[in-house]
């Protein structure tokens, strides 16, 4: 049996990143509240982050993370976004915790374990709008085509998320990804989030070597930046770095301040991670 404190595979990530939310919501200054991450992290998430090499050290890049999917997906629905689909949703607790209108329809897709893990979690809780999880994996892609229609003939604006999933993809199942989301026509935004090549290597050097041994390695971090994803219909409207988003809140560590101003323009071999509202073009 795996140590408790080890990554058994890309789906213990996700407690990683709710205990990071837990410690973020404890704050007076709080970016957001999330009184259901502690519980979703469970030990288990605590463990993770102070074992994995540097870990613990990335509290601020999550944290700047859920901050701008936040303001992205609120963005998004004040705009009339009916139906948010949330791909490899994870331990995220939006549906509760956000202002929403209770008409909305919010989907989470992820694996099984995931799915019944968090409704055994969270059965006692009511969310703040119509909510909806469904069990797949995304790279089952007839099951994933079915389903994208599915929901795209139910949807007047439907807004797509993926939070902290592509990086786990190699380029042609993000390109395929793409595609598929770009063929719907309700589908008008898309929330991603993005690593530079050179971020995508120094992350591989970290973390991701206990990642990549537990079949959670990073992949994506394309040449090409947000570039990448205009021949399948979607332009970057609205790019937001982390790091900047830290250092705004003063929650970047102070040995990566000199790195800013973040370059404008595709970062290449800068260090970046952001995140990004794509839109049909």
């Amino acid at each position: 049996m795996p140590e408790p404190s080890t990554v058994r595979g890309v789906s213990d990530t996700a407690l990683w990143v709710a205990y990071f939310r837990a410690l973020e919501s404890r704050r007076p200054d709080a970016l957001f509240h999330d009184p259901y991450a502690e519980r979703l992290a469970g030990e288990r998430g605590f463990r993770i982050a102070n074992t994995l090499p540097q870990g613990n050290k990335q509290e601020w890049a999550w944290v700047a993370r859920t901050y701008l999917f936040d303001k992205f997906l609120s963005s998004a629905i004040a705009e009339g976004a009916d139906l948010v689909v949330n791909l490899a949703a994870g331990l995220d607790a939006r549906p509760y915790r956000m202002d929403l209108p209770p008409t909305l329809h919010w989907v989470e897709i992820d694996f099984p374990e995931i799915i019944a893990y968090k409704e055994e979690v969270l059965a006692a809780e009511e969310p703040r709008c119509r909510l909806e999880r469904i069990s797949l994996d995304l790279s089952d892609l007839v099951a994933r085509r079915q389903l994208f229609d599915r929901f795209n003939s139910r949807a007047t604006t439907a807004v797509a998320a993926s939070e902290g999933l592509l990086i786990y993809f190699p380029a042609e199942d993000v390109a395929s990804l793409a595609a598929d989301l770009g063929a719907l026509d309700r589908f008008q935004t898309w929330i991603i989030d993005l690593a530079s090549p050179g971020q995508l290597r120094l992350m591989q050097r970290t973390t991701g070597k206990q990642l990549s041994a537990a079949g959670a390695a990073f992949k994506f971090g394309p040449p090409e930046g947000v570039n990448f994803f205009a021949p399948f219909g979607w332009e970057a409207t609205d790019i937001e770095g982390m790091l900047k988003t830290a250092a705004e809140f003063k929650r970047a560590p102070e040995e990566l301040l000199p790195l800013l101003p973040e370059p404008k323009g595709n970062p290449g071999n800068y260090p970046w991670t952001g995140v990004c509202r794509l839109r049909k073009r």
